[in-house]
């Protein structure tokens, strides 16, 4: 019987990103979604400030954003920057997937703890959706592609400026299996004194 500890290594060893494109369409039931919400909201923070918030979108809705995501990408590039491929990508996002959730920064008003902290805790409660999302063997996509960091998604979210979109998170199931890997060696990231 595994302890916890190898419980958790394994989860942690498998994760990995599945690209939307590599999605069956089948649906995660909202519940299972919401449940990697209440795992994320566990998440460090400094001062209570919970900075994290999290736009849905199941089904068709996801589906919806996507395409209006693409729309965005098309009417804000400058026309000698428009990729057409770049626009067909981002519209294929949604063919498969389950749901997308948008994940935010939202800035504490009081501005009480540095940027980089809400940041990192809202990076923090992301990780721990695709932890929890892996353990279900749900397959996830963490995307900051297209227009993901731009003024114009704030303002079509209706966030305030000083919010942070962090991500895209397409989740979905998949009938691949993958094999992760590191390329630089554990022994020179780590400095022992």
């Amino acid at each position: 019987m595994k302890n916890n500890f190898e419980i958790i290594s394994e989860v942690i060893r498998k994760r990995r990103t599945v690209k939307p494109s590599k999605m069956n369409g089948n649906i995660i039931p909202d519940e299972q979604v919401r449940q990697l919400l209440e795992l994320a909201d566990w998440a460090p923070t400094h001062k209570h400030t919970e900075p994290w918030r999290f736009i849905v979108y199941p089904g068709e809705k996801a589906r919806k954003f996507v395409s209006d995501h693409a729309e965005l990408y098309r009417k804000n590039t400058p026309e000698e920057k428009f990729k057409n491929e770049k626009y067909e990508k981002i519209l294929a996002n949604g063919n498969n997937l389950s749901h997308l959730v948008i994940c935010v920064m939202k800035r504490d008003a009081e501005k009480r703890v540095p940027d980089i902290e809400e940041i990192s805790a809202s990076a923090a409660a992301i990780e721990n959706i695709l932890i929890a999302a892996t353990s279900l063997g749900i397959a996830s996509f963490w995307s900051t592609g297209g227009m993901t960091h731009t003024d114009t998604m704030k303002e079509h979210l209706g966030l305030n400026m000083d919010d942070i979109v962090m991500g895209l998170i397409y989740l979905g199931y998949t009938d691949m299996s993958y094999e992760g890997k590191r390329v630089i060696p554990l022994e020179q990231k780590i400095t022992w004194k």
